[in-house]
């Protein structure tokens, strides 16, 4: 009888396991476009503890993909901590257009993720609406 206890407690701790591994802001995103139009497909997934984003994609504003796009691969986004209810903080997003890093937070909502750059300490924040593909 010890022998299935122990085995259902540790199927029950690979199960809790499993069901943490994906995060539900993982997947495919569309940002929205830049100064020139132009639009990116960023894939977010885990990054140790962290969620992590990396530009998947490039795209001209008719929407043909740019396959020499210089930053394709790039991290984006790093160290976004989920902190519950659809709310991310503490990490950081690099501009490809300025090539600036700022402090960054994320709100998922649905299929939308609000992405967001900070300066002054968070109380400066410009940001985008990324639309879910996958």
């Amino acid at each position: 009888m010890n022998k299935h206890v122990i085995l259902g407690a540790a199927a029950a701790v690979l199960m809790g396991t499993m069901a943490h591994a994906e995060d539900p802001v993982d997947g495919l995103w569309k940002t929205q476009p830049g100064d020139t139009g132009g639009y990116l497909h960023v894939s977010i997934g885990p990054c140790g503890s962290a969620v992590c984003g990396t530009i998947d994609s490039a795209f001209s504003a008719n929407g043909d993909q740019n396959v020499n796009y210089e930053h394709l691969g790039k991290q984006m986004i790093w160290d976004m901590v989920p902190e519950g209810s659809g709310k991310y903080g503490g990490g950081k997003i690099w501009d490809p257009e300025s090539d600036k890093t700022y402090a960054s937070k994320m709100t998922l909502s649905g299929s939308t993720l609000e992405v967001k750059g900070c300066v002054a300490g968070g109380l400066v924040c410009r940001g985008q609406d990324w639309t879910r593909i996958r």
